[in-house]
């Protein structure tokens, strides 16, 4: 029973930061302040009301739709605030209630805004994860997946791996293939994860973009010049690498032997 209690409390907590992810996402580009004004209607700017605000409930009851202008209110907030609902208390079966529990939400956290500011803008703000490399980099000193060593390691092969990319593929073609957001984003991931996590995050990414991303120009008519945001896939590869880094370095190593 305490069990349960406790997975519903993280269930709910998660909507509620969820809840204040979405006003990032829509924020953070726009370059305004996340905490003034209140939250309002992205149509009609009406202020939402307290009843109205309720993670998940309130989407659900109002159909989708602000109660004003009753224009429709993008998916996008209702997947948000799930996913941070669902993954507290995934979390919590990984870490319990620890401090590494709370840092890895709080990474996570950050890795959903990145995710759905470089689906709809194609752009990885710096204000995340420019502060996101030294704030991971004091996390390794009390995470039990990694060391302040290769915490260090980590920020210079995350971000050196995908600078080398992006050189590479300049000098091939003089043209650009990867914004630098994604070499900051890998440097960010790096420096929480080792630098064997952040290998892991950017081998899983790139699988994941390359199966994705063939699909998608399949089905819109593109051809490989067809822009597809990398942010993303980093991000998953990066919480695959959270929960199961050591199982995939298991599995690639005794792939090897064969």
């Amino acid at each position: 029973m305490i069990e349960w209690y406790i997975l519903l409390v993280l269930f709910l907590f998660g909507g509620i930061v969820g809840s204040f992810l979405n006003v990032c996402i829509v924020r953070i580009p726009e370059k305004i302040s996340i905490v003034m004004p209140p939250s309002h209607c992205p149509q009609c700017k009406k202020p939402i009301a307290f009843y109205d605000n309720i993670p998940l409930l309130s989407y659900i009851i109002l159909g989708g739709r602000c109660r004003h202008c009753k224009l429709p209110i993008p998916l996008r907030y209702f997947v948000v605030e799930l996913l941070a609902a669902v993954l507290l208390p995934g979390l919590y079966f990984w870490f319990g209630l620890t401090l590494p529990l709370v840092l890895s939400f709080i990474f996570c956290a950050a890795l959903i805004i990145i995710t759905f500011i470089d689906l709809q803008l194609q752009i990885i703000p710096d204000v995340i994860s420019l502060p996101g490399i030294p704030l991971c980099f004091l996390c390794s000193f009390v995470v039990p997946w990694t060391t302040p060593f290769e915490s260090a390691i980590g920020i210079l092969v995350g971000g050196g791996v995908l600078y080398g990319v992006a050189a590479g593929y300049y000098f091939l073609t003089k043209k650009d293939g990867m914004g630098g957001g994604d070499i900051k984003l890998l440097a960010m991931i790096g420096a929480f994860l080792g630098w064997k996590g952040a290998l892991i995050a950017l081998v899983v990414g790139a699988c994941a973009g390359s199966i994705i991303g063939v699909t998608v120009m399949l089905l819109k008519g593109k051809n490989l010049k067809y822009a597809v945001p990398f942010g993303p896939f980093l991000s998953l590869g990066a919480v695959c690498s959270l929960l199961y880094g050591k199982e995939l370095l298991l599995w690639y190593l005794t792939l090897g032997r064969w």
